[in-house]
């Protein structure tokens, strides 16, 4: 997600570096290329035009801090606008009535289904109890699609697959949450064109009956500058309450994501990065433009790990680590637990500096399949006990996982080399002293 775009912009900052003052003439330059770079990602020309001749209005009449450096301050200033341009703060749906509504549309294929599951996910985490409804009666195979992820959530959803009334669908699902105490409850939608006519009236019909507490318009970010067309069609007609990216994980450009606000005026709520239930995030703003410049976002990164990180599990590795007796089963436990914080790509871009460090890379899910498969093909006695794993073993351990005895060999290395730094930490005191210990005097460390 927005790869190119961050490598660009970077590029556009270092014709700033090294020169001692802001003038005229170097930020016209570098702005310049900040434009280039973002109607290259499918900004918007107008929108563009508009935030770079801001960023630059704004370079030009700040002083330079002897601390700061022009490119510093050009970064900072940019990110600034960003965040202005995709809406400053996060806005969260809003969630009112007995029971409340939340009305789901959007284009053909733009995985408003999938969504749909998401938000399902996100709002039972929330404590709330969730009704899924299938309104979907013209695409095949979307009732059962909408079932089977209700089955993997946790999910009731009601669906009456004979009926090809949505209005009626719609109507029966909210009696039927009154009923059954259900006091949120999720409508997905037919896939529609905004040049349809009477699939538009359909939905129209649906909103004025339900009305929802919240109508969102899910978007495929993969279709750049069509994405933000077609949203302010969409909203003439439908007056939506917010936007949701998904597909963000594709070879997308980020125009969308970047311009959308602008032009509908409409919040961005909600950002899909892959195809797990998981894969669901509220939008921040100054978020989003710090990963675009490519500073990471680290406290997107924290509270994925809080969500994911069971404590009773947490508490029982840590008391492993600490008794040195960290082993393949914790090992594998870990790895678990990292898997469920969503897409591998998506969160290794939220650490500073590591988008530009893994441009190129094919780095996906299944980049754990090979050591799960050496793993998982030990005896429990050799996952307890690593240090039994000799030649011998090492070799059977190839042959059942189908991993060449060089991958087999590489992981032991790891996993010991691992082990080793978890045992110098000990003998320190544990990571905080560890660390303590590692900075230099007046940095927090003791001489």
């Amino acid at each position: 997600m927005f790869d190119n775009l961050s490598l660009k912009l970077d590029r556009a900052f270092k014709t700033l570096k090294g020169t001692g003052t802001i003038t005229e003439i170097n930020v016209a330059t570098t702005v310049k290329e900040i434009r280039r770079a973002l109607i290259d990602a499918d900004v918007n020309y107008k929108v563009a035009k508009e935030v770079t001749d801001t960023i630059k209005t704004e370079a030009l009449g700040r002083d330079v801090l002897i601390s700061v450096s022009p490119g510093q301050l050009l970064i900072k200033i940019t990110q600034e606008e960003l965040t202005k341009l995709m809406g400053s703060k996060k806005e969260d749906i809003k969630i009112s009535g007995d029971p409340a509504v939340i009305l789901i549309s959007g284009l053909q294929g733009s995985g408003k289904t999938t969504f749909t599951g998401k938000l399902g996910a996100h709002l039972k985490k929330q404590g709330r109890q969730v009704l899924l409804v299938a309104c979907d009666i013209y695409r095949p195979a979307a009732i059962d699609q909408l079932k089977v992820l209700g089955e993997q959530i946790g999910v009731e959803v009601y669906a009456e697959p004979e009926n090809k009334n949505a209005l009626e669908i719609a109507t029966n699902a909210i009696a039927y949450a009154k009923k059954t105490g259900k006091k949120t409850v999720v409508v997905d939608t037919a896939g529609r064109l905004a040049v349809d006519d009477v699939m538009m009236t359909e939905i129209e019909a649906l909103k004025k009956a339900l009305n929802p507490s919240e109508t969102l318009f899910v978007v495929d970010s993969m279709t750049g500058q069509d994405a933000v067309n077609t949203a302010k069609t969409f909203d003439e007609r439908l007056n939506f309450d917010g936007v949701v990216l998904t597909k963000l994980d594709g070879d997308t450009r980020g125009g969308a994501a970047i311009s959308i606000r602008h032009v509908v005026n409409k919040p961005i709520k909600f950002i899909s990065t892959g195809e797990k239930m998981e894969d669901l995030d509220v939008f921040h703003p100054d978020r989003m433009a710090q990963r675009i410049l490519g500073m990471g976002d680290v406290i997107s990164l924290v509270e994925r790990a809080q969500q994911s990180f069971d404590e009773d599990e947490a508490k029982r590795i840590n008391s492993k680590i600490r008794t040195n007796n960290f082993n393949f089963d914790d090992f594998l436990s870990q790895l678990e637990q990292v898997k469920k914080m969503g897409n591998i790509k998506d969160l290794l871009g939220m650490i500073p500096g590591m988008g530009k460090a893994m441009k190129g890379m094919d780095i996906d899910d299944d980049s754990f399949k090979p050591i799960e498969a050496i793993i998982r093909s030990m005896t429990p006695a050799e996952r307890e006990q690593p240090d039994l794993i000799d030649g011998n073993r090492r070799k059977r351990l190839a042959a059942g996982s189908g991993r060449t005895i060089v991958e087999v060999n590489n992981l032991m290395k790891q996993f010991a080399d691992m082990r080793k730094m978890m045992k110098q930490m000990n003998k320190m005191g544990g990571t905080k002293a560890a660390m303590s210990k590692m900075l230099p005097p007046g940095k927090g460390g003791k001489r």
